[in-house]
């Protein structure tokens, strides 16, 4: 899926229209991606800032989508984990950006290419109009082969002899 055509169906989706998250940019290689969220009425909490379940779920799919986008279909890119800790109240406009850059998406290819699974980490913060950190996000993800492109698969697949037709 093209970047524009990602941005558009995310704008769009359901969750991320109701909380007022909106994806600003993705650059055209995928490795990077710009999230706000402006405060309205119904993404607040009872003190008058951000709820925390927007805070984090304006953070929580995209490096997710980074990689499966930037590694292609031969791989599983899955949440593993996560942690939010808030720092300062959100109010306003608030902001995340996502980079990745060419030489960690090889080292996490690298990583993966034994078969077995690989839980690469990412950082990102929540800032707020004032550049202030209102979130810090830790996730942990999970990226492996697909079952037939592992190496203990390929190697069963060639050892096996071509049956003789009739």
């Amino acid at each position: 899926m093209r970047e524009r055509l990602m941005r558009w169906w995310l704008n769009l989706y359901g969750p991320y229209l109701g909380s007022g998250v909106h994806v600003e940019r993705i650059s055209a290689d995928f490795l990077e991606i710009d999230v706000v969220m402006r405060m309205r009425p119904w993404n607040g909490n009872a003190v008058g800032t951000h709820f925390g379940g927007s805070l984090y779920s304006m953070v929580d799919p995209f490096y997710m989508l980074m990689l499966m986008r930037i590694l292609g279909p031969d791989y599983l890119v899955w949440d593993q984990s996560a942690h939010i800790e808030f720092v300062s109240p959100g109010q306003g406009t608030v902001h995340a950006a996502f980079r990745l850059d060419a030489a960690r998406v090889e080292a996490i290819r690298a990583a993966a290419a034994d078969g077995l699974a690989h839980r690469p980490e990412f950082d990102v913060a929540v800032l707020g109009e004032d550049g202030k950190i209102v979130a810090r996000v830790h996730k942990t993800r999970y990226v492996r082969l697909k079952p037939a492109l592992r190496p203990s698969a390929a190697s069963q697949a060639s050892a096996q002899p071509l049956s003789e037709s009739p």
